[in-house]
């Protein structure tokens, strides 16, 4: 069962649980996906790497709602915004640590030979395909520019 199979079926599993929020939120990433698949120049179907892209692009618009609401003094929306990223971060693998994403880049360093703050490309080259979808960039970045003393 393909991944979007499962969002589907999860949907429904949870229109019959009349779970409002879990079929709310796994509507709007299906329709983001099918937007993705409509997208450009001709009809694609999306492999599951690319399904899993696009529900890390939407959990990650959850939390930055959830701070611009709290930012703007409506806690309710923020709590709602915070719920649905959970229901999304079900779907995504999990999240490396703090230390195993500095391991990872620790790694890359030593890999590429680079040194200071210029070199912060080559790093970001090697570390990415081996963190896919696992830590966000600005997370993969700052801890980068802190191993590189930038």
């Amino acid at each position: 069962m393909s991944l979007k199979e499962k969002l589907r079926a999860d949907m429904t599993a949870a229109m019959k649980a009349r779970d409002e929020l879990r079929t709310a939120t796994l509507r709007m990433v299906i329709t983001a996906i099918t937007n993705e698949e409509v997208a450009g120049k001709s009809a694609r179907e999306l492999s599951d790497d690319d399904v899993l892209k696009v529900v890390a692009r939407e959990a990650k618009k959850r939390r930055e709602a959830a701070e611009a609401f709290d930012g703007g003094g409506r806690p309710e929306l923020a709590e709602r915004e915070r719920a649905e990223g959970e229901v999304l971060d079900a779907y995504l693998p999990a999240q490396l640590s703090d230390g195993e994403l500095a391991d990872l880049v620790r790694a890359a360093i030593d890999s590429s030979g680079a040194s200071g703050p210029q070199s912060m490309g080559q790093v970001m080259k090697v570390v990415q395909p081996q963190v896919a979808g696992r830590a966000e960039g600005g997370r993969i970045a700052a801890e980068v520019r802190k191993q590189l003393g930038g």
